[in-house]
């Protein structure tokens, strides 16, 4: 599905004249004292709207000089008239070539690492490492609770892929009461570097003044850069955990969530957060690789 980014124009329509109406070049009238003193040229055209400096209404002209005045001093006039002109137009090309060439760039080219844009991300998601661990899709109660679920968006700034399995242990007898979910995101960066903001993000976790406590650590081995964020439960009737691994890879990023929450019946065994933790880098190692084809950088 390709969404158009959204085009609001800023931009006024012209008027038939923005610049008002040009006067006229006057010239300067010729000293009676000195019959042969060299007429001083006429005013360059000015430039409509000003620019490089200059006000609206182009150049401005020179005063003439006075009565008397040296032979050569109207050629001196002349020829910084001309002098500017030149500077002016050689501006104007430059910026041309400036132009055509990307020199007014607002941006670098994205860097997505080989990555590609897919629509149905579930089925690029590796879920072994979960059936490794004795879970397993669970079944769909309806057609419109379809499960896993996918969903994906095209757009000028960012592509985007999502895909959310529920999931339950194998053994899990009838009465056993849980919920578990695995989420994944993936982002194609089109027109910024999230680079700088990655890591804050994620680091603001631990930082936020809440009931809920989360610890963030650092993974290496993964891609540019890897964090993981694991909530800290302090004990209850429930075993629960909430664990997230966040990628990113040039200008790609990746966040894997784990949610799952058992009652205190329940007869299936519930794996502890380091174990999740194991589970989503092996999962992401293998997504990663099956999204990123061809690396290119």
């Amino acid at each position: 599905m390709s969404i158009s980014g959204e085009q609001n124009n800023p931009y006024t329509q012209p008027q038939a004249n923005p610049y008002g109406q040009v006067p006229a070049p006057q010239n300067a009238a010729v000293p009676q004292q000195n019959p042969y003193a060299q007429q001083p040229p006429q005013q360059v055209p000015p430039v409509p709207g000003g620019g490089y400096g200059y006000p609206a209404g182009g150049i401005p002209s020179p005063p003439p000089g006075p009565p008397g005045a040296r032979e050569g001093a109207g050629r001196g006039k002349a020829g910084w008239l001309w002098a500017i002109g030149g500077a002016v137009a050689a501006s104007a090309i430059w910026a041309s070539v400036l132009f055509a060439t990307g020199g007014f760039s607002d941006g670098a080219d994205p860097d997505l690492a080989g990555y590609g844009y897919t629509d149905d991300l579930c089925a690029k998601t590796s879920l072994t490492p979960f059936e490794n661990a004795h879970f397993k899709i669970k079944a769909s109660t309806s057609a419109k609770d379809a499960n896993p679920q996918h969903t994906g968006a095209q757009q000028n700034t960012m592509d985007t892929m999502s895909c959310n399995v529920s999931l339950e242990p194998q053994n899990a007898g009838s009465s056993d009461y849980s919920s578990t979910w695995m989420y994944s995101t993936v982002t194609l960066h089109k027109k910024s570097d999230p680079a700088p903001e990655f890591a804050d993000s994620y680091r603001s976790y631990e930082k936020q003044e809440a009931s809920t406590r989360y610890t963030v650590e650092a993974v290496p081995g993964i891609a540019d850069e890897a964090y993981l964020v694991t909530r800290q439960d302090t004990g209850g009737s429930s075993d629960s955990s909430y664990v997230i691994l966040a990628v990113r890879d040039g200008w790609m990023t990746f966040q894997s969530t784990w949610s799952s929450y058992a009652s205190s019946s329940s007869t299936a065994k519930q794996p502890t957060p380091a174990e999740v933790a194991t589970m989503l880098k092996t999962s992401a190692t293998e997504t990663l690789k099956r999204l990123q084809g061809t690396r290119s950088r």
